[in-house]
């Protein structure tokens, strides 16, 4: 309870028993309201990444020493050596985000882990025990969802940690350590900066974890560091660009139904795409991974049907591509993210979006942005309330 006065303020628990708080210095830049000089804060939050991206780097990734250090990580060096699975759990665009880290956990830790959507997490009796890490991520930290599989996960005795962007909230109490975004306040109801510094922090706990157990030797953690070093140039490479995706909308925003495609991580990209689109534009989307397009949503390829591939040049790249050939047969019109200088993939498709050169752990990263802009502008053609969208919260925090 707090006993406000003329005096001050009085804490007690609710017995009455005094409780003493300490004092947190509120910062400016966590009570500060401002777009920027943008029309509205979704775009100023998009553009504003590549700060959200360095935030969350910063004091964690040893840049000068080729590591990353973690002193908010509850468990020590021994407790890691005996973890034996990762859970990464969230709702909407934080599903999205620990679909990702699930790549990054397997590949740069080597441990077995699994991504689920928080709400259907509590519901199916999981399965884990002391040797579970449990990773819940929200924006909020409120989220009745996600809250509730946390202590879900409590009671069954796992590991808990939090990736979340606000300090003292419920997610960061009840977990054994949080790994705060430092984001600064994110206005907009559809997150943009929040998943890429989401997905900062993902990479940071998976190279983290890499070197405790061993599966990461000095070069490549310090490669992999040096890499992440280059993520916000490369977002601002995508974001000086943002002009073309006002055209593009002018030339697709009439579209009612859209198809997203990806592949490995850029699967959970894709779905990601979609959903930024539905929220804020109200139009049809679906995010599949495309080797899934076969299974079903080929069924839907007309020429009134846009699809959206993700086909940078990486390992799938190829793959991707004969996915796109596919819509092509069937009259569909096709936008692609590709990297600059594949004039092969460009030459199969309407639309193409170029992105920059960008290492595997990166690609994610880099990918969202050109999503983000075209549902932005898309939106904004369409006269659609681009920050406040119709039906939804930006902390949802009832069932």
């Amino acid at each position: 309870m707090a006993i406000v006065s003329r005096e001050g303020v009085r804490y007690s628990d609710l017995s009455g028993n005094p409780v003493v708080k300490e004092t947190r210095r509120v910062s400016r830049e966590d009570i500060v309201v401002d777009k920027g000089g943008h029309r509205h804060f979704m775009l100023k939050e998009i553009m504003d990444q590549p700060q959200a991206m360095t935030a969350a780097l910063k004091d964690r990734a040893d840049f000068a020493n080729g590591r990353v250090n973690l002193p908010e990580f509850p468990l020590s060096p021994a407790d890691v050596m005996q973890l034996e699975r990762v859970v990464l759990i969230g709702c909407g665009t934080s599903l999205h985000a620990a679909q990702v880290g699930r790549h990054y956990i397997e590949r740069l830790a080597g441990i077995p882990a699994e991504a689920e959507s928080a709400s259907e997490f509590r519901y199916r009796d999981p399965i884990i025990g002391p040797r579970t890490l449990v990773v819940s991520i929200g924006q909020s930290g409120e989220t009745a969802d996600t809250v509730a599989a946390m202590h879900l996960a409590r009671e069954k005795g796992a590991t808990l940690i939090t990736i979340c962007n606000a300090e003292e909230s419920q997610a960061a109490r009840v977990a054994d350590g949080a790994l705060y975004m430092h984001a600064g306040l994110e206005v907009g109801v559809a997150s943009t900066k929040t998943f890429v510094a989401s997905l900062t922090i993902l990479q940071l706990l998976s190279v983290y974890l890499g070197q405790l157990r061993g599966k990461l030797d000095a070069e490549t953690t310090r490669r992999l560091v040096d890499q992440m070093a280059r993520g916000p140039g490369l977002i601002g490479e995508v974001l000086a660009e943002a002009n073309l995706y006002s055209s593009l909308a002018r030339r697709i925003g009439h579209y009612d139904n859209f198809l997203f495609l990806g592949r490995g991580a850029n699967a959970a990209i894709a779905s990601e795409g979609a959903l930024k689109l539905k929220e804020i534009s109200y139009i049809h989307a679906e995010g599949y991974p495309a080797g899934e397009m076969k299974h079903g949503p080929i069924a839907l390829i007309d020429p009134e049907m846009c699809t959206v591939a993700l086909a940078p040049r990486d390992d799938l790249r190829d793959k991707t591509l004969s996915n796109i050939k596919e819509v092509k047969a069937r009259g569909g019109l096709v936008v692609a993210v590709l990297t600059k200088g594949d004039d092969e993939a460009a030459s199969e498709v309407d639309f193409p979006l170029f992105i920059p050169q960008a290492p595997d752990l990166l690609m994610p990263l880099v990918t969202t942005v050109p999503l983000q802009l075209l549902s932005y502008y898309i939106a904004l053609l369409r006269g659609c309330d681009v920050d406040q969208p119709r039906n939804l919260a930006k902390s949802v925090t009832v069932e």
